[in-house]
């Protein structure tokens, strides 16, 4: 059963940049009651090696349902306040926008951000890989009402998920996704019934924007190179400081102790790698200026085997 705001129509200006936005945009447009009067996004940008300048995926998701859409470099301009202080809404949506909202905005209405995380954990711009980086077994998603901090408002409602073992960063930014979404509405219709709880500061961690010198590894920790690749699979992946990188790899145990990087055993289906502590599973591997191809083409092309080690 719907709120009685709901029913008669929440207007709602929303702001986000990525997939993980547009999906909860999509959400709420789908959503009987829900009126998105705006939409707020980064500005167009050059992709690929032919710089063609594409939209975000939020403003083609907005176009196609006839939403105004504004696009600013930045939204702490005076002009743009103004002009947004202009648009009647009940609530402000955030969802990864990539932009921090001025006071003025943060007074304009109340303004709710999805984080994916379990605040006060993992504030910050990398929560998910964060999360499969200390090899939690749980996440979950925190809609919070902003305010001038970063990731440090009172929190409205979590919705906790189990992480496998095993999960990777797109299996996980999928589900979270899932969760956002329902937590989103869910929020919105009900959003005085539940109570806003202060974070325990205490409890709080940070987590810093992925670059592509992260995705470097050593054979140290078989158990720390495996939730890198977890973590950073797609991007920026994980790979030696020769270039080399690991495409697909498994994580065989974390007892063990060898020689960083020696070939200890050859599979069917790949190589067994010593870490100082643990073994992985090496399936395939990317040399640098070439396609993917299986460890074992890539091990005999370069003449090396058992006892060797892999670089």
């Amino acid at each position: 059963m719907r709120s009685e705001t709901s029913a008669l129509g929440v207007k709602i200006i929303f702001m986000g940049t990525p997939d993980y936005a547009g999906r909860i945009l999509q959400k709420i447009i789908d959503t009987k009651g829900m009126d998105v009067v705006a939409v707020y996004t980064q500005p167009d940008k050059p992709i690929g090696r032919k710089k063609v300048l594409t939209p975000p995926i939020v403003k083609t998701i907005a176009l196609q349902n006839a939403i105004a859409v504004y696009q600013p470099n930045r939204l702490r301009e005076e002009n743009t306040i103004k002009e947004l202080k202009n648009i009647e809404c009940d609530y402000i949506v955030v969802a990864a926008y990539g932009q921090i909202l001025p006071p003025e905005v943060l007074r304009h209405a109340p303004c709710i951000n999805l984080h994916a995380s379990i605040l006060p954990r993992y504030r910050g711009a990398s929560p998910i890989q964060q999360a499969l980086l200390n090899g939690d077994t749980k996440t979950g998603v925190t809609a919070m009402l902003m305010d001038e901090g970063l990731d440090t408002g009172d929190i409205i409602k979590i919705k906790e998920i189990d992480i496998d073992k095993t999960e990777m960063s797109e299996s996980l930014f999928d589900r979270l996704t899932d969760v956002a979404c329902e937590l989103t509405i869910d929020v919105l219709e009900n959003f005085n019934s539940y109570p806003h709880v202060k974070q325990d500061e205490l409890a709080s961690s940070h987590c810093k924007k992925i670059t592509k010198q992260d995705g470097e590894v050593k054979f140290d920790d078989a158990k720390v190179l495996f939730n890198k690749y977890r973590a950073f699979t797609p991007w920026p992946g994980i790979y030696l400081s020769s270039g080399l990188k690991l495409k697909k790899i498994e994580l065989i145990e974390n007892e063990s102790q060898n020689e960083s990087g020696k070939i200890l055993d050859l599979e069917k289906d790949g190589i067994l790698v010593g870490c100082k502590k643990g073994t992985i599973k090496v399936l395939s591997v990317q040399p640098e200026s070439k396609n993917e191809m299986d460890a074992l083409s890539y091990i005999n092309g370069k003449r090396v085997t058992v006892a060797d080690t892999l670089s």
